[in-house]
């Protein structure tokens, strides 16, 4: 079955954003509340754990950027659903472990969001322009609920994000040429401490107009656990920052392009910390080598289809770059959800959803503010 993508525009104060997106978003949400309330239920974690959770985390969220609170508490005004509701559709993947823990009183093995993201920085395009990509590696229900949200905002850049519906960012772009990734990473240091949602810091990060202000909300910010960020900006750079709930890595690009998957690369923080999360994400250990190997050969003239083929790759399917649905090696049938390709200098995101079973993508726009630096300005 091929499923489609809605794009859900908003716009306003942060809480008039909220309602409009609960609003014009309401079914999707309400099946991602359905899904993942499910999954909560199965691990004996209902209503009263949930409001613990989200009693502990507001404050943290407030403190972090109080609009995004804010907008929150808007969607589920226009949705008609609980606002814990929503706050777990922004925090799921910490709520999901955290009710999994609590039930296990151990780590577990998950279901992550696999993901293989990837750069290539201009000087290996063909049209000088950086492309930033990923596949999202998920929950096969959840291509029913994805959508693109475009956030026209008053008090900073606009901002284009692939997301589940109700939350506030995933991958995306603004209009000031910055872009963003994530892919999932475990450690021995996780959830120890509550942090700052995964989601909201992305969001965070998309909000600003400095790509120097961007990097500070994902190197700086606390996080529960650990996650793999990339940020790029379309003048030509890209920081893959391997973040642990309390410290960040970096890993560079090479020849410029850069691929992760969802094993820990940095020396430095294989060094001081345990990746526990190869046990989940076997096929990590080589999905980033085959889109490496897919486009290192046509480094210089690299473009978006050359971009779509390496994430295309299906050797070892179903444990492949491109995945189509199979059971996990817990409960759930995993995918890959969508593949989504951007090129912040210009203001597009393409987006195909479960493209092992369906190569049409979809041309999403932002008015991009992005000019590049003329020869003089460089030198």
């Amino acid at each position: 079955m091929a499923y489609e993508c809605p794009l859900i525009e908003i716009s306003g104060s942060p809480y008039e954003r909220g309602v409009m997106y609960g609003q014009k978003a309401h079914d999707r949400i309400v099946k991602g509340v359905a899904h993942y309330s499910q999954q909560l239920n199965a691990s004996d974690f209902g209503a009263d754990q949930l409001g613990n959770i989200v009693a502990k985390i507001i404050p943290l969220i407030d403190s972090f950027n109080s609009n995004l609170v804010t907008e929150m508490r808007g969607i589920a005004v226009g949705a008609q659903v609980p606002f814990e509701h929503v706050v777990l559709l922004n925090a799921r993947t910490e709520v999901l472990q955290l009710a999994a823990r609590q039930k296990l009183k151990t780590t577990v093995d998950s279901n992550p969001d696999g993901c293989t993201g990837l750069v290539v920085l201009p000087s290996a395009t063909r049209d000088n322009r950086l492309i930033h990509a990923q596949n999202w590696d998920w929950k096969y229900e959840c291509a029913e609920t994805a959508i693109v949200l475009h956030v026209r905002r008053d008090d900073g850049p606009d901002v284009l994000t692939f997301t589940e519906a109700g939350g506030l960012a995933r991958a995306g772009i603004n209009a000031s040429g910055v872009a963003i990734t994530g892919n999932y990473l475990e450690s021995d240091r996780d959830y120890r401490e509550l942090g700052i949602p995964l989601a909201l810091i992305r969001r965070h990060a998309l909000e600003q107009e400095r790509l120097a202000l961007a990097l500070r909300a994902v190197y700086c910010t606390s996080k529960s656990a650990s996650n793999n960020i990339i940020v790029s900006h379309a003048e030509g750079v890209v920081f893959n920052l391997e973040c642990a709930p309390d410290e960040t890595f970096q890993v560079q690009a090479r020849d410029g392009l850069l691929v992760h998957a969802n094993h820990w690369q940095s020396p430095v923080a294989l060094a001081k910390l345990r990746d526990t999360g190869v046990k989940s994400t076997p096929d990590s250990l080589y999905r980033d080598l085959r889109v490496d190997g897919c486009l290192r050969a046509e480094i210089g003239r690299i473009a978006p289809d050359d971009v779509k083929r390496a994430l295309f790759d299906d050797f070892e399917s179903p444990w492949g770059v491109c995945r189509p649905p199979r059971p996990s090696l817990s409960s759930n049938l995993s995918a890959t959800v969508a593949m989504i390709v951007m090129e912040p200098a210009v203001g597009t995101m393409e987006v195909a959803m479960l493209p092992a079973l369906n190569k049409k993508f979809h041309r999403f726009r932002l008015q991009s503010n992005f000019k590049p630096a003329s020869p003089a300005e460089l030198s």
